[in-house]
């Protein structure tokens, strides 16, 4: 795997901090700006709100600049944004750097899969994805947790500090490791490419991709509490458990990378079933110390190795949209990483308890499975007379499946 790819990620590791770091800020945010919690809560909101319009949206922007250039012009922003989120002392300017940062760390995300997948070469989509993806569960095993400490220490402003001081070296390493057009890049062309996302069977990835990453978000947002407040540990385990969520979820990040190539099927079907299972017995066995210690990775881990290898799927699907495909899979992961957990707070506040996140998560992945049911039979056909290489597979597909959209 190139050099680039890996510094990539590194950009990646400080934008996932910064995505999730509030989460032990808010309390400092409020005291300091005046604002109520639930007002500095929205900060949360707003990052996904940004990251669900920018991805489309900015890479549409950048896509006749130079890789490298889109890639700077980003990651600068997101720096200088969180500089000024540093030493403000108004809400509502920390409100609008949110967003800014948002669409900055969207725009690096869709340019960075696209490059990271073309130096990574064409049947090696998903182990270049998973660089990447890596990089944002690292932050939720090291960079969140560090943040919290940050925050506890110095105050909130400090944890900002932190994440443009981490860009730093992410913007020298991209300036001097990634190429301005990596080697097989397509020329962009805005039109041709939003043409080939209008694919029903990219539609029905992405579909699934935003289900299973919602069922993940949906528990994770409110795993603290199924900790506390049903399973009885005490509140000491929860950084413990957090950590071992994020541990789950490299690994199943790593593991999608390994099959989502070759494999992805083989992962896909048994793992989503495994994925669902584990819901329904997290929601059942979540007063139980010891199996909620052993679901808490498990469901970490299954849940980013199939939402991995769907977003490896996705750009495979999108591979005639090269600039453009890492952008709606970057959407659709955010779609649902922001539906999750409102739908998790809708059952919490219906009476279900803390269990109720654990139930919908369940019904979420319930539900990608009906969405998925029409396209097994041609998926397996696929894989049965499926060429040597992940590429030809890729390209094959395409023909068969884009012979009657484009000839509409």
């Amino acid at each position: 795997m190139p050099i680039a790819v890996y510094m990539l990620g590194l950009a990646v590791f400080a934008q996932g901090t910064s995505e999730f770091m509030l989460s032990g800020l808010v309390p400092g945010i409020a005291r300091d700006l005046h604002v109520s919690v639930s007002a500095a809560g929205a900060l949360t909101s707003a990052f996904a709100v940004g990251m669900i319009v920018g991805a489309p949206l900015t890479a549409v922007l950048g896509i006749r600049w130079p890789r490298r250039r889109a890639l700077l012009v980003f990651l600068i922003a997101f720096m200088i944004v969180h500089v000024v989120g540093a030493i403000t002392t108004s809400f509502a300017v920390l409100l609008a750097a949110r967003v800014a940062g948002a669409l900055a760390n969207a725009g690096f995300l869709a340019v960075g899969l696209a490059t990271a997948t073309a130096l990574a070469g064409p049947a090696a989509k998903g182990r270049a994805a998973s660089v990447l993806l890596g990089g944002i569960t690292l932050a939720c095993v090291a960079g969140v947790p560090a943040g919290a400490v940050l925050g506890q220490l110095w105050g909130w402003r400090s944890a900002f500090w932190a994440v443009a001081l981490v860009s730093v070296p992410a913007v020298v390493a991209v300036a001097r490791s990634v190429p301005a057009t990596p080697p097989g890049a397509a020329a962009p062309d805005a039109r041709r490419e939003l043409r080939a996302l209008r694919r029903p069977r990219l539609l029905v990835v992405l579909l699934l991709g935003a289900l299973v990453n919602g069922a993940t978000f949906c528990t994770f947002t409110y795993l603290a509490p199924v900790i506390t407040d049903v399973a009885g540990y005490g509140r000491h385990w929860v950084p413990v458990l957090l950590a071992l969520f994020g541990l789950g979820s490299f690994a199943g990040v790593s593991i999608g990378g390994r099959m989502a190539d070759t494999r992805p099927m083989r992962l896909l079907l048994p793992g989503g079933l495994a994925l669902l299972a584990g819901w329904v017995l997290f929601g059942a066995a979540a007063g139980d110390t010891a199996a909620v210690f052993v679901l808490v990775f498990t469901q970490g881990t299954l849940s980013f190795a199939v939402g991995s290898t769907l977003i490896t799927r996705a750009l495979y699907a999108a591979s005639d949209a090269p600039s453009l495909g890492g952008s709606f899979a970057t959407a659709a992961l955010n779609v649902g990483a922001t539906a999750g957990p409102l739908l998790g707070g809708a059952a919490i506040d219906a009476g279900l308890g803390y269990r109720g996140p654990l139930w919908v998560s369940a019904l979420l992945v319930a539900l990608a499975f009906a969405a998925a049911a029409p396209a097994f039979p041609a998926l397996a056909a696929r894989r049965a007379g499926e060429p040597g290489t992940a590429a030809e597979a890729a390209r094959n597909d395409d023909d068969r499946e884009d012979g009657p959209v484009r000839s509409t």
